[in-house]
C-alpha cells in the first residue's frame, strides 16, 4: 500500500472507534506510558495537544504535571513548516490557531530548547515494529526529529501498526511504540 492508502485506512479507523472503545484505549495507552521506564527517566516531556480523532493526550499532560515533569507543547510556523516547543503549565495558555488546532500562545508561554526535552511523543497515524511512522503529511516532525538527541515515542492502536511503513531517506524512526497491551 501506498502511504497515502495507510493514511487514509489509518483515518478511517480512527473515525470508527466508539466513545467507549477509545476512553478504554485512552486510559490503557497512558497507563503503558506512565509506568514505563522512559516516562520515569524523563522530567521534560513534549507532546501535542491532541485534536479530533487522535489519542487524547490532555490527561497525559495532567499527569506529568502532577508528577512535577516540565511539559512542552508544539508551535507551528506553516511557512517553514517547523516546530517550536513551549513549556506549558495551564491549558489556559493555549490558543486556537489554523485547523482548529489548539497550540501554546507565546505571549504567555516560554520557548524550550530541543536539548531540554527529554522525552518526545511524536504523533502519527500509521507505524511500523522498527518506529517507522505516517503522520498528517506535513513533515514537521521528521525535520524536528533530524537533530533531535534523546528519547521518542510514539502511542498507538495495534490496529495501527503494519507490517512495513514506506521509508524514505528523509523519515525518521521513534525508539518506542507504545500500544495499549505492550511497549517497545
Amino acid at each position: 500500500m501506498t502511504k497515502a492508502e495507510l493514511r487514509a485506512n489509518s483515518i478511517e479507523f480512527l473515525k470508527g472507534i466508539s466513545k467507549e472503545d477509545r476512553y478504554i484505549t485512552e486510559k490503557k495507552l497512558k497507563d503503558q506510558l506512565i509506568s514505563s521506564s522512559i516516562w520515569e527517566q524523563a522530567t521534560t516531556i513534549g507532546l501535542t495537544v491532541s485534536q479530533a480523532m487522535e489519542w487524547d493526550t490532555k490527561p497525559i499532560i495532567e499527569e506529568a504535571w502532577k508528577a512535577g515533569k516540565t511539559v512542552c507543547v508544539p508551535k507551528c510556523s506553516p511557512k517553514e513548516k517547523m516546530l517550536t516547543f513551549y513549556k506549558l503549565e495551564s491549558f489556559n495558555q493555549l490558543e486556537v490557531v489554523y485547523y482548529n488546532l489548539l497550540e501554546p500562545n507565546p505571549t504567555v508561554t516560554q520557548p524550550v530548547a530541543k536539548m531540554e526535552i527529554q522525552l518526545l511523543l511524536v504523533p502519527g497515524l500509521v507505524f511500523d515494529k522498527r518506529g517507522y511512522r505516517i503522520g498528517f503529511g506535513g513533515g514537521y516532525y521528521d525535520r524536528y526529529l533530524a537533530d533531535y538527541p534523546n528519547v521518542t515515542a510514539s502511542l498507538m492502536h495495534s490496529e495501527q501498526l503494519v507490517d512495513q511503513v514506506p521509508a524514505e531517506s528523509f523519515d525518521i524512526p521513534v525508539q518506542h511504540i507504545i500500544t495499549a497491551e505492550k511497549s517497545w
